[in-house]
């Protein structure tokens, strides 16, 4: 891949917003591949359409685009917070690429499937201000760091291209993990990132136990966490994401 922008599009644009919005979006058109289905290139859809950025032809997935100027991918700001909550637990909840650059140059594309988007990774910014053109409009900010790291496919990572064949593996491996309720995926992706921040790929129940305080409070709804984290690992178990070794013991199955 070429990993430079092609400045001479964006010439005649005078918003720095056009200009990102173009140089991505020609980027992408010119070097991304399906990270689904392999096809080597994406098709565009054209401006403003509900269902993405970009779909592929053979396998018929949607693609979001999003830019971040800077380094690390952490928080990416988006458009305004109800429409995004309204998208993301929609059946048409596109895929993401999240794209960060600096001087012209891509430094990551990270994919993250449409599953793997829940309501609490959506961060809610202050309201504008009585003055502003569009006052009390409400936007927000995409929390990438919030998702699980399975759920965070490196495409380019600091300026280096990640294998084809081993990015769409990722992808295969994670796509039984899909859950259409949200409440469900929520607490499974919960416990997943309590498993991911365990350092060692074999861990035991007792370790998970230890996140108990830190999910009560995420859900204090529910008095019976312990049962609700043996609930969760079993399911991921089954979506073979961990293995059970015995004895109150598993181990991390994903690449």
């Amino acid at each position: 891949m070429d990993l430079h922008f092609n400045l001479d599009i964006a010439t005649g644009y005078k918003s720095l917003t056009q200009q990102i919005r173009v140089l991505t979006e020609e980027w992408v058109g010119r070097n991304m591949y399906c990270p689904i289905c392999g096809k080597p290139h994406l098709q565009k859809y054209e401006n403003n359409h509900p269902v993405g950025d970009f779909f592929c032809n053979d396998c018929h997935a949607d693609f979001e685009l999003k830019s971040h100027k800077g380094i690390i991918l952490n928080a990416v700001p988006d458009g305004a917070y109800d429409t995004m909550i309204q998208r993301i637990t929609s059946l048409q909840n596109p895929n993401f690429f999240f794209l960060s650059y600096r001087d012209n140059v891509v430094q990551n594309v990270v994919l993250v499937p449409n599953h793997f988007f829940t309501p609490d990774i959506i961060i809610k910014r202050k309201p504008l201000s009585q003055n502003a053109r569009r006052a009390g409009w409400v936007g927000c900010n995409i929390d990438i760091s919030s998702v699980p790291e399975l759920g965070r496919i490196f495409i380019i990572r600091d300026k280096q291209e990640i294998d084809h064949t081993e990015v769409m593996a990722k992808y295969a491996q994670i796509k039984g993990s899909v859950l259409g309720n949200m409440e469900a995926r929520g607490w499974l992706f919960d416990v997943l990132r309590c498993v991911e921040r365990i350092p060692t790929m074999e861990f035991t129940l007792n370790q998970v136990y230890a996140f108990a305080e830190e999910l009560s409070a995420k859900h204090p709804d529910n008095n019976f966490i312990e049962a609700k984290i043996r609930q969760q690992l079993q399911l991921l178990r089954n979506r073979h994401l961990i293995e059970f070794m015995g004895r109150g013991s598993y181990r991390k199955t994903y690449l």
